[in-house]
């Protein structure tokens, strides 16, 4: 019975959240209202709150969460001192001239910026200001224009390094520990958020190429959606100076930590600083500004560790309602196996992924459901490579994806929605074709991690 007050919990949460209330603040007070009654009937056991300062004290002495802010640093300084801007405009003017060369050059940026970001909300909504205006513009079809700006914006959720992988790398190299313990392995081993990056290389370049492989067969099938822009002066030597700089400083964070040269909270401290001095050197950033991408960095990190906070006490009290007990032994009964119950567990993840932002199931979903299923013999980096995947097709999927209501917030009136969804269903089928192709060929994801970490 114990268990099911649990899943009460779960739902009473989700309720709540579609009310409208803050997602990090309802985490808490329905946690806490649940254990209250718990305690009143004595089905609780209280010792469970007990154990929330030390989760507390684990979270401020975790060194890989320090690199959350200085990614958020790094993303929001890339983003208000102009620079992402100023290499869509160099793109576009390289590639404007070929037909779909706008919808490349959105590609191509926003894969740079989602890398930067991580936030699939401040990719979209940069992308569709910088963006969408200028594709109608030069004659776009209205549904490849936003499927495009959408798509390319979830790629946050997967491109290295994202904020997005970092915690879930934390996450899954908890559970993975906790899985090894369960089955007494006598050898313990790590899975770090470096060797998640290493993993999500393959996958999210394959994304990559694939939407740029749909961009330029619609552009040969269907002309007139994709005309090429209108003659914009091309200079090489204004695209190699845009273009070099923020390439440069990716490969910087991204290649120290598959070199092994710096760990994750050291390459973003060397992208944070390098962000700061690349705007300082293009004039782009004064001490207004400076104020400004401080504050925006405060507000975002202060809600992410609102909402770590905020799951850590949820889980405490959904365990102790027995609640990861019956959920264990759903999956674990399942006639299936370890597939059937993570098929069911993506299911579930997917559509969750309409209500709750990555941050919220990567807190809240994760370590309930990560060490039951590491515990059943998948591979922690496979696993996690297919929730972000999973999520990021979540959040682009109608009628609830986030990227939509981003899009929608700033995209003129005139745009119907029901455009929107029709330009994001191909962007869907290339990801759902990739989900199935790392569920036959788990190499896709492990092959390179476990070449660099023999």
């Amino acid at each position: 019975m114990e268990g099911f007050v649990a899943i009460w919990m779960f739902f009473a949460l989700c309720f709540l959240v579609l009310l409208g209330y803050p997602v990090a603040l309802t985490l808490a007070g329905t946690a806490l209202a649940f254990a209250a009654g718990g305690i009143i009937t004595e089905t609780f056991d209280s010792s469970y709150l007990a154990a929330f300062p030390g989760r507390l004290y684990g979270t401020i002495t975790n060194v890989t969460l320090v690199a959350v802010p200085l990614f958020i640093l790094m993303g929001i300084t890339l983003e208000k001192s102009r620079i992402a801007e100023e290499l869509l405009e160099n793109m576009a003017s390289a590639f404007g001239s070929v037909r779909g060369g706008l919808g490349i050059s959105i590609v191509l940026v926003g894969m740079l910026l989602a890398a930067s970001t991580g936030i699939v909300g401040a990719t979209v909504v940069t992308m569709g200001l910088l963006s969408l205006p200028t594709m109608l513009r030069n004659g776009y079809s209205t549904p490849i224009a936003a499927g495009t700006i959408c798509a390319t914006g979830t790629l946050g959720q997967i491109i290295p390094p994202s904020i997005a992988l970092v915690l879930l790398g934390d996450i899954i190299s908890s559970a993975y520990q906790q899985a090894q313990l369960v089955t007494d392995s006598k050898n313990i081993q790590t899975v770090s958020v470096g060797d998640l990056f290493i993993g999500a290389l393959m996958p999210g370049l394959l994304l990559v190429f694939l939407y740029l492989i749909y961009i330029l067969l619609t552009a040969q099938l269907n002309p007139n959606s994709m005309p090429p822009a209108r003659s914009q002066e091309f200079k090489f030597k204004t695209l190699l100076s845009g273009l070099l700089p923020p390439i440069s400083l990716m490969l910087v964070v991204l290649g120290s930590i598959i070199a092994g040269a710096a760990t994750p909270t050291e390459a973003a401290g060397v992208g944070a600083i390098g962000a700061l001095l690349l705007a300082w050197s293009r004039n782009k950033i004064d001490l207004s500004k400076l104020h400004g991408i401080a504050k925006n960095t405060m507000e975002t990190t202060s809600m992410v560790f609102m909402i770590l906070i905020g799951a850590a006490l949820f889980s405490l009290v959904f365990r102790g309602f027995g609640g990861e007990g019956l959920i264990h032994n759903f999956l674990s009964n399942l006639s299936g196996g370890v597939m059937e119950a993570t098929l069911i567990v993506m299911v579930v993840i997917f559509l969750l992924g309409f209500i709750l932002d990555f941050i919220e199931i990567t807190f809240l979903v994760v370590p309930i459901v990560g060490p039951i299923l590491l515990t059943m013999g998948l591979d922690p980096i496979w696993l996690g490579i297919m929730i972000a995947i999973n999520l990021q097709t979540s959040f682009l999927t109608p009628p609830f994806g986030f990227a939509l209501f981003y899009l929608r917030g700033v995209a003129p009136e005139t745009i119907r929605t029901i455009d929107m969804y029709k330009g994001v269903i191909p962007f869907i089928i290339i990801q759902v074709g990739v989900l199935a192709a790392l569920w036959i060929w788990p190499s896709i994801a492990t092959w390179l991690p476990n070449r660099l970490n023999p």
